[in-house]
């Protein structure tokens, strides 16, 4: 290859650790990193070749390979996802971080184009993220630039190469170790330093808990087969004890946790939004209240931020946005809180989920969800959202912990614009299991619902529209499933009339929710046949595919909602709303609307909680207008496409 003279000349040390990266990158790794169709070797049998990519960089640099693979687990778990970028532009099992590179390749279109606060009782706000410049870029998203620099690997071979990748994991590890005056030690407990600061944080806090984090999974041990197809072990270390006293010589900020309303598992620190009036008696950004006295909370809803964590603090603190309770950290899963959970936050779009919601936003600047998300940020989330969920008595489940695409429009008009992250990469098995509560078989072999339980990694429906409109994404694990209207997958995609009112057909973009259902989500059964499952979806029949040797869904139990027995058909609604007697003097009446959809005799759909209608009246910055208006009309809230929705329980029988 030729060199430029500007180009630094290789060293000794540059020319090993190419020999060392080039040893272990065989073809079986190297295609399913680019893209190409794993051999059918690596789809029988598992392959070993990235663990000894890990003990080659491991012995190149002098660090211990259980403190690299635990490092390696944290951001990836050991995953190389076929080389595309994380939501935060980090690459490889190592999360190698190279943002510029990556929102180069990003399309940078919005998922959605609703108004946050979802009420017309104020005007809209419409947020417009920007995408941020190189140098507006903290290092811990240019990782990989730093990398490159230790190891003399070219970019583009760090980004796309799982061992070259690994290399340059454990070059930034013993750099690491250096600057804080240590021994390339061979024992684990001597790099509890280096490990605090391989993740990237500016808080003493934060890094701990990284660091932390990473010692546990040495002492647990952790073993699984990748994206790839490469089987990774790290053996338990179960008497492993760091020397934490490491972490004083860092140099790290001190972050304040004062006010804050997280578990101590967590780093988190207040950043709070402001409650404050702007021109023309407008304000912002968000409404005082007095949860759970005034209103129950029921819903954790899960949204990526569409910007970097900066960029993100900065607008969340402008009392002329929007806002959400808290912001969860890419790399190193630190947590800001910005909204009590007793205040209303505009996030949803819905202004009845957000009365009853907490939001948490995951830092990701790739503004189409075609990316994946890393460890240690969903480790950090599902110690937040336990942690509500408990203080708030919210079910574990997806009737109560929603992702943004899963949220209603609330009304006719806003369903074509309503927002689409987390997307089709967040991996909602995972995230449950680390939850507690992973989905699994509730009934028997033919129950009469299903949940939607595809095996992540293997599942790969065709997405398109990432990079290009109308190109295929890069194959990549999904926890969604893509609905027929026969049970052929060369019919048509189940249709949506709210979200393409002019009858135009379902597609398979990366931000189209019309015709796919999600992991965890409960579907009432509506007939099989052979390989393939029907449920009712949208007011029709909709047809997956779910072989028995790789089944997408399995049994499941609970109770179901039909039309009343005499009515052709029910009307469904995007916001629990109370009928117009129980409004009082003062509060304007809110129209109950219901959508374009109809449940048809006959059809039947999951139920969650059975709700009386509700509304939260807060117009003003004065408090003192608000009320909380409950009625007594009741609602059951349903799984009716790919977002929950509501019906009226004087219109529908419940069913076991």
């Amino acid at each position: 290859m030729h060199r430029s003279a500007s180009e630094p000349k290789a060293t000794s040390r540059h020319r090993r650790a190419r020999r060392a990266a080039g040893a272990v990158a065989s073809a079986a790794l190297l295609l399913p990193l680019l893209g190409a169709a794993p051999s059918s070797s690596v789809e029988e049998a598992p392959t070993t070749e990235l663990q000894r990519a890990f003990a080659a960089a491991a012995a190149e640099y002098h660090v211990p390979q259980s403190v690299l693979l635990a490092v390696s687990y944290l951001q990836s778990r050991w995953d190389t996802h076929a080389g595309a970028p994380s939501v935060t532009g980090g690459y490889g099992p190592m999360h190698l971080t190279d943002a510029r590179t990556a929102i180069a390749a990003s399309p940078h279109h919005s998922d959605g184009t609703e108004d946050a606060r979802g009420d017309s009782s104020r005007s809209t706000l419409l947020p417009d993220t920007q995408v941020p410049t190189d140098s507006e870029l903290p290092a811990r998203l240019k990782t990989l630039t730093k990398a490159a620099g230790l190891t003399g690997l070219p970019a583009e071979r760090l980004r796309t190469d799982a061992a070259a990748n690994v290399a340059g994991g454990a070059a930034l590890l013993a750099a690491a170790q250096r600057d804080l005056g240590e021994p390339l030690s061979e024992d684990a407990a001597d790099w509890y330093g280096a490990v605090a600061r391989f993740s990237g944080a500016d808080d003493s806090t934060t890094a701990a808990t990284y660091a932390d984090d990473a010692y546990a999974v040495m002492r647990s041990g952790e073993r699984r087969t990748t994206d790839a197809g490469q089987q990774v072990t790290l053996a338990a270390q179960p008497g492993v004890s760091p020397d934490t006293a490491q972490l004083r010589r860092a140099g790290l900020r001190t972050a304040s946790d004062d006010g804050t309303e997280c578990p101590r598992t967590v780093s988190c620190e207040w950043i709070p939004a402001p409650y404050a009036e702007f021109g023309d008696g407008d304000y912002g950004n968000h409404d005082l209240g007095d949860r759970p006295a005034s209103q129950s909370i029921k819903y954790i809803v899960i949204h990526d931020t569409e910007g970097t964590w900066d960029g993100v603090l900065n607008l969340v603190q402008d009392p002329t946005y929007v806002s959400w309770n808290y912001t969860l950290r890419s790399t190193d899963g630190h947590i800001a809180q910005h909204v009590k959970a007793k205040d209303v936050a505009w996030h949803a779009g819905n202004w009845y989920i957000n009365a009853k919601s907490i939001g948490l936003e995951h830092e990701g600047f790739l503004t189409a969800p075609d990316t994946w998300y890393t460890e240690e940020m969903y480790r950090a989330s599902a110690r937040l959202v336990r942690y509500l969920a408990r203080k708030y008595d919210i079910p574990l489940d997806r009737q109560h912990i929603l992702g943004h695409e899963n949220v209603p429009g609330p009304t006719t008009s806003t369903i074509p614009g309503m927002h689409t992250d987390p997307g089709p990469y967040w991996d909602w098995q995972h995230y449950f299991t680390l939850l507690g509560h992973p989905f699994h078989r509730t009934y028997g072999k033919s129950g009469d619902l299903v949940t939607v339980l595809p095996d992540f990694d293997t599942n790969q429906p065709v997405y398109t529209g990432c990079v290009t409109k109308g190109e295929p994404c890069a194959a990549h694990g999904s926890g969604e499933v893509r609905l027929y209207s026969q049970p052929d997958e060369s019919s048509p995609l189940i249709q949506d009339i709210g979200l393409y009112p002019k009858g135009d057909a379902s597609t398979t973009g990366v931000n189209d929710v019309a015709s796919r259902v999600s992991t965890g989500q409960r579907y009432a059964l509506a007939g099989r046949e052979g390989d393939w499952t029907a449920i009712w979806y949208l007011g029709q029949k909709a047809w997956f595919k779910n072989p028995r040797k790789q089944p997408t869904a399995v049994s499941a139990s609970g109770p179901a909602v039909t039309p009343k027995e005499g009515l052709a058909e029910i009307p469904v609604y995007g916001r629990a709303y109370p009928e117009k007697e129980a409004y009082p003097a003062g509060v304007p009446v809110q129209a109950v609307s219901p959508l374009p959809y109809k449940i048809l005799a006959g059809q039947r759909y999951a139920a969650g909680d059975k709700v009386p209608g509700e509304y939260f009246y807060a117009p003003t910055f004065d408090t003192t207008p608000h009320r909380v208006v409950i009625g007594t009309d009741m609602y059951y809230e349903i799984q009716f496409g790919h977002r929950v929705e509501f019906v009226r329980a004087a219109d529908v029988d419940l069913v076991p």
